[in-house]
């Protein structure tokens, strides 16, 4: 199997976007939920237009894409309106690892290697010890299984995207407006009215057309042409720079913790990423 520089850059890059994604969540954070989910991928999907002709995929393929990102964005909003948001958010950033150790799991001719294992674990170790405290009581238990149900979507959606019928990248657009209907529907039967300010547009766009918008299509690409398992690795840096961020905007300050935890993130990455694939691995099928 090849591991293109392509692929690398193309994950580095959804990862790149998707950690501003809390910051600009703080800047909409008077906007409901799921119409605000509804917006941002009913924009993320304007990057596909132009090849609207690509959108003819097969139902069973639509309906993976909506599972993916409907899916996760649904739980993870539940987790965070029944548990402490940084507790939740760690156990949603298990989907990195999940990514790497269920890809023997999901997928034909993968098999761990040492180095995946851990650079994965030291690369959950930083994350843990960048986003999260010692876990709370029992009371968040329900908050604390939608994270994880969470984590188990996104993982499970971005391998199983290498299982369904080769579909070309544009056609993340159909998925997103697919997801968006879904989102709006969900608002409109329980969600208050709301009118957004037109403050807020600019952020909303940002969302949109980045970590809720382009960094499906490159996160998509990344996954048809390189190792699941590196690729998961390389999400580790998602919360690290998405904390990088918010203390560069005054929403938090560096301490010893969040160094030690991006050494942590950085090193396990690295490790991962050194992981040559095996002989099983040569003759794996992967959707153009």
């Amino acid at each position: 199997m090849m591991h293109s520089r392509e692929a690398t850059l193309a994950a580095l890059a959804a990862i790149a976007l998707w950690g501003s994604l809390a910051w600009l969540s703080l800047k909409l954070a008077a906007w409901p939920p799921f119409f605000l989910l509804g917006c941002a991928l009913a924009i993320g999907a304007l990057p596909a237009l132009p090849r609207i002709s690509n959108w003819r995929v097969p139902v069973r393929t639509v309906a993976l894409g909506v599972y993916g990102l409907f899916g996760f964005h649904f739980f993870l909003f539940i987790a965070l309106r029944n548990a402490p948001a940084v507790e939740a958010n760690l156990i949603n950033y298990l989907w990195p690892l999940l990514i790497v150790f269920l890809a023997p799991v999901l997928l034909v001719g993968y098999r761990l290697r040492a180095q995946h294992v851990v650079g994965a674990m030291m690369g959950f170790a930083g994350a843990a010890l960048l986003v999260g405290h010692d876990l709370r009581g029992s009371r968040f238990a329900i908050g604390y299984v939608f994270a994880l149900v969470s984590a188990l979507i996104w993982s499970s959606y971005s391998l199983w995207t290498k299982r369904v019928p080769p579909f070309a990248t544009a056609a993340i657009g159909l998925f997103c407006v697919a997801a968006s209907l879904l989102a709006f529907a969900f608002h409109w039967a329980w969600g208050p009215q709301f009118i957004p300010p037109a403050s807020d547009l600019g952020y909303l766009l940002a969302m949109g057309l980045g970590p809720m918008g382009a960094a499906f299509f490159l996160w998509d690409y990344a996954l048809k042409h390189g190792d699941p398992r590196r690729i998961g690795a390389l999400a580790y840096l998602a919360p690290v720079l998405s904390t990088a961020l918010l203390i560069a905007t005054g929403h938090g300050a560096f301490s010893v913790r969040i160094g030690v935890a991006a050494a942590l993130v950085v090193s396990g990455v690295a490790l991962a990423a050194r992981a040559k694939p095996g002989r099983q691995e040569t003759g794996s099928h992967l959707p153009n």
